[in-house]
């Protein structure tokens, strides 16, 4: 079969049956690469800056982990040398699974601290309002002891008008952190 028909146009070279594929070529800009790479290497620093406990939480290779544990040991010019390592070790993996633990931690840590900031709430309305709170806080844990709350909360009552160290305070505060992680029945 010769390249030009009879009307001496072109012909393409494939067999019957077969189409052709278009392949679509992607164009990645300079710039978006860069992002790309700073971004992989922001989140390196942030696994860096995990502490130990959290970072076992991440499902990491033996390698970047080992590269994560140096970064953490490193001072100055070398950390930095070693955060770009480790943003171009997360170039070849993939990071979905890593990306998803850290925001698993890092939504677990808000939580955490809204409801720090909610029992810090309450344990001030105790405070101030007396037994109008206690009865609120016995609404929502019914499972609290009426008597070690109003025996808590008249000692730091005493305290504020003594302008004495808040212990009976710090006390109300960790008595309501209890009874918000005890599961209620």
């Amino acid at each position: 079969m010769n390249k030009f028909d009879n009307d001496n146009e072109w012909l393409d070279d494939e067999l019957p049956g077969e189409e052709q594929e278009d392949d679509e070529i992607i164009w990645v800009s300079k710039s978006e690469i860069k992002r790309d790479a700073e971004a992989l290497k922001d989140l390196g620093t942030e696994l860096v800056q995990l502490g130990k406990n959290a970072l076992e939480r991440i499902p990491l290779d033996e390698d970047l982990r080992a590269a994560i544990n140096l970064a953490q040991r490193i001072k100055k010019e070398g950390y930095r040398r070693q955060i770009q390592l480790i943003g171009k070790m997360l170039r070849s993996r993939d990071v979905e699974p890593i990306q998803t633990a850290l925001d698993k931690l890092k939504n677990r840590h808000n939580q955490q601290v809204s409801l720090f900031h909610k029992l810090e709430n309450l344990r001030d309305r105790l405070i101030d309002n007396g037994d109008e709170a206690i009865s609120e806080v016995l609404t929502l844990y019914p499972h609290g002891d009426r008597q070690q709350l109003r025996s808590l909360v008249r000692a730091a009552q005493k305290e504020r008008a003594g302008n004495k160290p808040p212990k009976s305070s710090r006390l109300i505060f960790q008595y309501l952190k209890e009874l918000a992680e005890t599961p209620q029945e």
